[in-house]
């Protein structure tokens, strides 16, 4: 496959008027300028790159943002190589740096200035998030079937042409230098997801072994200010899983997919352990699940619904709605399956996790793998994808992934002859704790990007069993996220809708969104918690002495301090506390 070559490192050379990034490959005379005043972009060449100016390593330019101070130009600045694919080298980018046009902000009033360093620390927060991935010489963003069935017209476009822009992170930051082909060399598009490469033996067989889960950056968001679909029929949430094995030249592949359940539904944090999800009573169901289901079937083929949300209580109804829609869309190609994880597994019986398995195991025959040998051959195609969803589309979503992939690759393996007759992959201990691991972090780094914890359950994935500290990690987990989905998710929000551009700075309009005060009640309902919280442990402490005045002093405090929070919970509604986005208008996200 011919690509156009992105080089590996970088020179950047600042001066007070440009930037001049050159490309240090031998032979390579290229030079990007980007002017710091006119923000033209052109090419040039090494000689006309002033000695004077100043001069630090890159490893690729993200790309570029327009703030209330003027244009920025963010680059990667550290790396660290995940591995090699197909001797391709994958890279994460660690660490970035953000450039300002502008030599000096006197031109800014203080208003101004406040807004321009709150959205710098939302750019920063975005970047801080783990999980930016790319290569200069491979196309991550395409599965290997979807590679496999290119034209020779494809195949000569740049890696930014060729890319699949659903999985882009950088797509928004890169559309001045995508208006120009001439310097797409320069343009390296980014994942946002999570890759583990791994070489493993099996029988002395040695093979590479990869996953890769890959983040869409369409209807992107945070936990609870993104549920649902859009009118395009975008899912929040949608991340593509990629299971990856090389052996002798011949490759295997197994791609899932998960997402929110495709109708119009939210569920607004209100202070409340599990706010109570609201379907959209007016909204036009069928035309966003059909768009949705348009499009998978065209990019995947068949379908098979993995429904894990629990059959009773608050999400029953989204549950009806999915099996209602899909038994109305009458299409042949989906298929629906409910299973109610938490009924199923309750009392830690995560055995019965089989019996959603042996169900689908058919299916799943039928939906088969990718496997191209190594002639180029395609032996077979994967037909259709199981798409796995729960509430979050995280903890019990990864957990049914993992079994499904592990399925998939005994048969791989199999195939390839790294496994023998009779032998399964559970009794390969080295490889099952790499394997179990791989995908415990898998749902990590999911879990962190879309709730801002790591995941729940993952002492299942990682052991085979659910344990006690398994279940104290997860109440922990559980309640940073609370933490977080009320009192910090509005910031995080509003910094993916700038990163991705769906909110744009306008430095002339005359009401900026973050001059919006904060409440005083959303300032002061986490000091009251946390201080009824402390006034908790103290009366512990203190009724453990047996000193009866102190008992009833801890009593008196904690309860007054409590009954004060109740108060201030009762007399506002508890969503007016919380931290909500300001940059995109409700209505828009809903």
């Amino acid at each position: 496959v011919k690509l156009v070559v992105l080089q590996q490192i970088k020179i950047l050379h600042i001066t007070t008027e440009k930037f001049y990034v050159e490309a240090c490959d031998d032979g390579v005379d290229d030079v990007l300028i980007i002017d710091r005043v006119s923000t033209e972009v052109t090419l040039s060449v090494k000689k006309d790159i002033p000695p004077s100016a100043v001069t630090r390593p890159i490893f690729g330019i993200l790309g570029t943002i327009h703030l209330v101070a003027g244009n920025y130009l963010i680059v990667i600045t550290k790396k660290i190589k995940i591995g090699e694919f197909f001797n391709h080298v994958i890279w994460k980018a660690t660490d970035f740096d953000i450039l300002s046009y502008k030599k000096t902000m006197l031109h800014l009033t203080d208003i101004q200035l406040q807004d321009n360093k709150t959205f710098l620390a939302m750019i920063n927060h975005v970047l801080s998030v783990d999980g930016f991935y790319f290569s200069t010489t491979y196309d991550l963003t395409h599965t290997l079937q979807r590679l496999s069935n290119t034209s020779p017209e494809f195949q000569e476009m740049s890696l930014l042409e060729r890319a699949d822009q659903r999985f882009v992170w950088n797509c928004h930051l890169l559309r001045e230098l995508s208006a120009q082909p001439e310097v797409h060399r320069f343009a390296l598009p980014v994942l946002h997801g999570f890759i583990t490469m791994h070489s493993c033996s099996i029988n002395g067989k040695y093979f590479d072994w990869i996953l890769i889960s890959r983040r869409s950056c369409f209807r992107a968001g945070v936990r609870y200010y993104v549920r649902g679909i859009d009118s395009e029929g975008h899912a929040a949430n949608f991340v593509e899983t990629e299971q990856i094995v090389h052996y002798n030249g011949s490759k295997a592949s197994f791609v899932q997919t998960r997402g929110s359940i495709p109708v119009f539904w939210s569920q607004r944090p209100n202070l409340k352990y599990k706010p109570r999800p609201q379907i959209n009573k007016v909204a036009n169901h069928m035309d966003g699940f059909q768009r949705h289901f348009d499009s998978q079937l065209i990019i995947y083929g068949k379908q098979v619904i993995l429904n894990l949300v629990n059959q009773k209580g608050s999400e029953k109804p989204l549950e009806q709605a999915f099996a209602t829609m899909v038994s109305s869309l009458g299409n042949g190609m989906i298929r629906y399956i409910a299973f109610d994880f938490h009924k199923e597994c309750k009392n830690m019986r995560w055995d019965r996790l089989s019996i959603l398995l042996d169900r689908v195991a058919e299916m799943q025959d039928e939906l088969s793998y990718f496997l191209v040998d190594s002639t180029g051959k395609v032996v077979t195609n994967q037909e259709g994808v199981f798409r796995s969803n729960c509430m979050d589309c995280l903890d019990r979503t990864n957990v049914i992934q993992s079994l499904l992939a592990r399925r998939s690759l005994q048969a791989q393996l199999q195939r390839l002859g790294v496994l023998h007759v009779g032998q399964k992959l559970e009794e390969q201990d080295e490889f099952e704790k790499i394997y179990k691991n791989a995908w415990a972090d898998n749902a990590n780094a999911c879990a962190k990007q879309y709730a801002g914890t790591g995941a729940l359950k993952t002492d299942f994935t990682r052991t085979g069993k659910r344990t006690q500290l398994g279940l104290v990690k997860d109440g922990w987990n559980s309640l940073i996220r609370y933490y977080k989905n009320n009192f910090s998710d509005g910031f995080r929000q509003d910094a993916i809708d700038l990163f991705l551009g769906n909110y744009s700075v306008d430095e002339l309009e005359s009401h900026s969104p973050l001059s919006v005060p904060r409440d005083l009640k959303f300032l002061a309902l986490p000091i009251i918690m946390v201080v009824a919280f402390s006034m908790c442990i103290i009366c512990l402490l203190m009724a453990a002495t047996g000193d009866t005045w102190t008992e009833t002093l801890a009593y008196v405090l904690f309860w007054g301090v409590a009954s004060v929070g109740t108060f201030f919970i009762i007399l506002y509604n508890g969503k007016d506390f919380v931290d909500a986005p300001r940059l995109v208008q409700k209505e828009k996200i809903d």
